[in-house]
């Protein structure tokens, strides 16, 4: 064995071949017969082929290491390739300091190698690659660091995922930037704005329907302008509930039980509250349409706007303090609180400009399907139509969840369009 202070080569042994079991243990049989110190190891498999790498200091001489490693391996019918370093320190392991997700429908080899030429180009090596989704979209994860003798923080925040999304649209996939260590990991709180985000559409403009055409086309024009931050929220919730005046509150169960929640969505959901996290909406619309949406997915907070109603109608009118774009960020600060959960553990998801503030309060800001205002200050944006991939973008894979899924026996795969 290796003395104190000596110097002594190294040997990187690779095995390739089909993946199945017993491979490592033949392989350290035979490294554990000539006595080897074991320094590093590590192993992929992609689409069951196996490589291997054990870097490993021979106690004796590295000829007789490979031959022996050699037969072995050739007993299982594994290729081996095994190369001598000089000997001295050994790099230390590299920390990533960035995660980058690669999400597309599908990833083509020409966008994947924009993203990997822009990464070089800002001077950051890929540490780690691994498929975190083949459905319903295909996610790739990239472990990335300034490259050796690099600044650890090369980046500003933000000017990674500026540039790489900037390649990444022209492309034609998306890339979700966020920071890599132990917050990735240790967030437990998320929140989640409703209409256009957990769910498809604006309930607003479902109730103005019931008013007739004209009213839900002005409904809608008046909530345009305010996703994309051209007409304060408060103003524009109050102009869009006034048309409301007079409608029976029946149609606010009618519309109630109409919301249909965006792909992916109970997955989501269902998902991280296995893993511990608080789930709950934040929402500009109102406390009695998305109540039955609180009980069914089993969310723990909710906040959203009164509808007054008086003698069984809507008077037009909103009670209460009104959730917008303040708003949001105050009710994130408030159930963080409650739970005791720092803010930089917390992640918020929207697709509008009201949604800016409460984004901007969290941890982690993911714009899902945003307007132009929101994905200019999120941390990261997405832009498929699947909640999801904000799974993934914080780093859980789709094999994980379906392996959860099925271990209760709900698991499925809608076909896609």
């Amino acid at each position: 064995m290796s003395e104190p202070g000596e110097v002594r080569p190294t040997v990187l042994v690779t095995v390739t071949g089909p993946d199945r079991p017993g491979v490592s243990s033949v392989l350290f049989t035979a490294l554990t017969a000539q006595g080897v110190d074991l320094l590093d190891l590590e192993q992929v498999v992609v689409n069951g082929r196996l490589t291997l790498g054990a870097l490993v200091v021979p106690d004796g001489d590295p000829d007789e290491l490979q031959e022996s490693v050699g037969a072995a391996m050739d007993s299982i019918d594994m290729a081996v390739h095994m190369e001598t370093q000089p000997g001295g320190p050994v790099d230390a392991a590299r920390v990533s300091t960035h995660a980058v997700v690669v999400l597309g429908r599908p990833i083509t080899a020409r966008a994947f190698g924009a993203i990997a030429a822009e990464l070089a180009a800002v001077g950051a090596n890929i540490d780690a690659i691994r498929r975190v989704a083949d459905y319903p979209v295909t996610g790739l994860e990239l472990l990335v660091s300034p490259v050796p003798g690099g600044d650890a923080d090369a980046y500003p925040p933000g000017t990674l995922r500026k540039r790489l999304v900037e390649v990444a649209r022209s492309a034609g996939v998306d890339v979700a930037v966020s920071r890599a260590g132990l917050y990735r990991r240790s967030r437990r709180l998320i929140v989640f704005d409703v209409d256009s985000t957990l769910i498809r559409g604006e309930v607003i403009e479902m109730l103005a329907a019931r008013a007739g055409a004209g009213v839900e086309a002005q409904v809608r024009a008046v909530t345009d302008e305010a996703m994309r931050g051209e007409l304060d929220f408060a103003e524009s919730l109050r102009r869009r509930v006034a048309a409301l005046e007079g409608l029976p509150a029946s149609v606010v169960d009618d519309v109630a039980g109409l919301i249909e929640l965006t792909p992916g969505a109970r997955t989501t959901i269902r998902t991280l509250k296995r893993l511990g996290y608080r789930c709950g909406v934040v929402s500009g619309g109102f406390t009695q349409v998305i109540a039955g949406l609180v009980d069914e997915l089993g969310l723990d907070f909710a906040a959203a706007n009164d509808l007054e109603i008086v003698d069984g109608v809507l008077t037009g009118r909103v009670t209460g303090e009104i959730v917008d774009r303040a708003g949001k960020a105050k009710q994130l600060r408030r159930f963080a609180e409650s739970y005791e959960i720092p803010i930089e553990l917390c992640v918020a998801v929207g697709d509008g400009a009201n949604d800016i503030d409460m984004l901007s309060t969290a941890g982690l800001g993911i714009a899902f399907n945003a307007k132009p205002a929101l994905r200019e200050v999120a941390d990261t944006s997405v832009t498929v139509p699947y909640l999801d991939v904000v799974l993934f973008v914080l780093g859980i894979t789709r094999a994980e969840v379906e392996s959860a899924d099925e271990a209760e026996g709900v698991l499925r795969r809608v076909p896609l369009a």
